[in-house]
């Protein structure tokens, strides 16, 4: 009987997304409503002017580092070059998918059948692939987050592992909150400079880490800085600390920064207090609870936090949890026999929450229905409560 391996799978997975991506470009020859991201073409007008010596943020709503646009420069190079930028976020796609199989197939405790079922969770996952497909920067991110994992869990090297975190801290700031994990994840087998209490957890490991990383992140930043001075720091980091985007927004913060944006005497600065208890709860709470137990495991939990507790949370925000799945599952109980109805219910609670929010973002923006006060508004808070009860689900199948 024919049965698939992980040779398979990643075949498949390579002709999913070339599948995908030709459909891509045939709706948005033919159809209304386009397959490609706007977000696409925000970074390919900013991939244009650097192709001609000028910034990236000459560009409206270019928030990214210019390293993005710098690497998107050959879809200016003629109309059978545009789509050079999808091929890349798809082949990051594809490299994040072959690291999650070799960290998966690092553990002693995994069939090769787990490993196969596991690591089609992002290499078949339409979600992962659409994104990608559409033009979507996100597997770049992801490729220097997973690489920073395999240096770090497999092959023990800090130097590299620090290089590449730092690498994804500038091209998106937060997955900085994984630095906590890492510093007391290394701080198990380090020697301690003093021997007491919480000053036992500083070793020569996590601060040759955390050196390096810092370094890493200060000297990219000093470049850019060089080149395209304050427009750098305010596009591709303060925005992101004040920014009021409340289209396409699941978050429970989403209404009140609508009316921010509408009448801002009304609703006082909420952007500036949101990061509170997601701060506390990502890059606190968790650390200590998980890190030093399952790595991997707690950037996943940190990450599904942080996305739920942000202001802004769009479907793309999803990815940045989805690469840590795999290894997540292996190691919790809601996978097996005991536990499977509890396992389906919190996978089918996420669906159902995510499409009600959905449904009535849908008569919002497709069919002019003011749908802000009722549905969007009470969704929002189900979508939010929904992620809560699973955040707490998960913690506890790590027991």
């Amino acid at each position: 009987m024919f049965s698939l391996n992980i040779y398979h799978v990643l075949l498949l997975s390579v002709a999913l997304r070339i599948g995908f991506f030709i459909f891509g470009l045939y709706q948005d020859k033919y159809m209304t409503v386009k397959y490609t991201d706007i977000d696409y073409l925000v970074f390919s007008d900013a991939a244009s002017y650097v192709q001609y010596g000028q910034s990236p943020y000459q560009r409206e709503t270019y928030r990214y580092t210019p390293l993005l646009a710098w690497m998107l420069v050959p879809n200016g190079w003629g109309e059978n070059w545009y789509s050079f930028g999808k091929a890349l976020f798809m082949a990051s796609d594809l490299v994040t998918g072959y690291i999650i199989v070799k960290l998966l197939s690092g553990s002693n405790k995994l069939s090769s059948n787990k490993v196969v079922v596991l690591s089609s969770i992002w290499l078949l996952n339409p979600m992962v692939i659409t994104i990608s497909t559409r033009g979507s920067s996100e597997s770049v991110l992801t490729v220097m987050i997973m690489a920073s994992i395999y240096y770090l869990v497999q092959k023990k090297n800090i130097v590299f592992s620090a290089f590449w975190l730092g690498l994804a801290v500038h091209f998106k700031l937060y997955p900085i909150i994984y630095l906590p994990s890492i510093m007391l994840y290394l701080a198990r087998d380090g020697i301690p400079f003093i021997n007491l209490p919480i000053l036992k957890l500083v070793t020569t490991r996590n601060i040759s880490f955390l050196f390096v990383t810092v370094f890493t992140i200060a000297g990219l930043n000093f470049v850019m800085y060089q080149i395209y001075g304050y427009e750098f720091i305010h596009h591709s980091y303060i925005y992101h600390f004040i920014r009021l985007d409340h289209r396409h927004n699941f978050s429970v913060y989403n209404i009140a920064l609508y009316y921010k944006s509408a009448i801002s005497e009304q609703v006082q600065n909420i952007e500036n207090f949101a990061f509170i208890p997601q701060f506390l709860i990502s890059a606190v709470a968790m650390p200590l609870a998980f890190a030093q137990r399952d790595l991997i495991s707690c950037f996943f939990l940190q990450t599904l936090s942080f996305v739920t507790f942000n202001k802004v949370m769009t479907s793309q925000y999803f990815i940045w949890f989805l690469i840590f799945l795999p290894h997540f599952l292996s190691k919790s109980n809601l996978v097996t026999k005991n536990h499977a109805v509890r396992g389906v219910f919190t996978l089918l609670l996420w669906i159902a929450s995510q499409a009600t929010w959905l449904y009535f973002a849908y008569h919002l923006e497709f069919l002019g229905v003011n749908t802000f006060d009722n549905g969007l508004l009470y969704s929002s808070i189900f979508f939010f409560l929904s992620n809560c009860w699973i955040i707490g689900q998960f913690t506890i199948s790590l027991q």
